[in-house]
């Protein structure tokens, strides 16, 4: 046998047994919003669009790594052609991690001259993000005319201090569920985290559907709830609160988005062990070699 090709299948045998003894699933996790209330819809499209717009929801890991293996999530497809062209799942942080606190005010408030606040906002840039190359989605068409009270289309999102517009209107379409099959799974360290879906459509929008806040049965209900927040490309890295800074009034109103997260909790070693199972790996590999070299002498 090549040496190569037998140091190779060497590797990959120690590797496998590696990875397959040191992480180890600790059990299922699922989260849900609820239902669908038909009281929202917030457009949440990627930037192949006309210009990026995102809409996020939060959720927490509250006890263990968690690696994400299936999202679903419920919108309004709206337009001539309603073929999907384009999904992408992304993972956010709570501000202040991952974001640039320098030019914001600072505390209390965290505003800057776009927004009046960040505090509980999605971080500015995503922890993480998936395409259709680690996607696999199926849907599934509920309501073929399905109207909601209110919603944020393209183009409804405003800088401060004109982010007060009482929304966009009322709106029907289809109703369609997305199950999406995360085929490299998100693996999240317990945090505070929000999770955005964006939609293309060949000829329309994809608008995502609001649940029920505060959360509950058949949800997971968990605190702090946070309200769902939303930016297009123009607002870039702010965010604004869809319900208190969008659609106003007094009292204003809060959404949730509506979605399910589903995956399993994973057991992770300490680093000193995986320093000793590295340890352990290279001393195999050098015998090995050693082995081959002796045999061609």
């Amino acid at each position: 046998m090549n040496i190569r090709r037998s140091l190779g299948l060497a590797t990959f045998s120690i590797v496998s047994w590696l990875v397959s003894t040191t992480i180890a699933s600790a059990g299922p996790f699922f989260f849900s919003t609820g239902n669908v209330n038909g009281q929202f819809a917030s457009a949440t499209r990627p930037d192949s669009a006309a210009f990026e717009i995102e809409t996020g929801d939060d959720f927490i890991i509250s006890t263990s790594a968690t690696a994400i293996t299936r999202a679903t999530f419920t919108g309004l497809l709206v337009g001539a052609d309603t073929t999907v062209t384009n999904l992408i799942l992304e993972m956010y942080r709570v501000f202040p991690l991952d974001s640039d606190v320098g030019r914001t005010s600072g505390p209390p408030t965290f505003s800057t001259p776009e927004v009046p606040t960040r505090v509980n906002s999605p971080s500015d840039v995503a922890l993480d993000s998936r395409d259709l190359s680690d996607l696999s989605f199926t849907t599934n068409v509920l309501n073929p005319s399905f109207s909601v009270n209110n919603s944020l289309q393209p183009g409804g999102i405003h800088p401060f201090p004109n982010q007060t517009t009482g929304g966009d209107g009322p709106l029907t379409g289809q109703e369609v569920e997305f199950t999406v099959n995360i085929n490299t799974p998100f693996v999240l360290q317990p945090d505070h985290y929000f999770f955005v879906p964006q939609v293309q459509l060949a000829n329309g929008e994809f608008l995502w559907l609001s649940s029920v806040r505060p959360i509950v049965a058949p949800g997971t209900p968990f605190a702090p709830d946070l309200q769902a927040w939303a930016r297009d490309a123009m607002l870039q890295p702010d965010w604004l609160r869809i319900g208190t800074d969008i659609v106003g009034g007094n009292p204003a109103p809060t959404f949730n988005m509506q979605f399910t997260l589903d995956g399993e909790e994973v057991a992770v070693p300490e680093p000193a062990t995986l320093a000793l199972f590295g340890l352990g790996l290279s001393l195999v590999l050098r015998r090995r070699l050693a082995g081959n070299r002796g045999k061609r002498l």
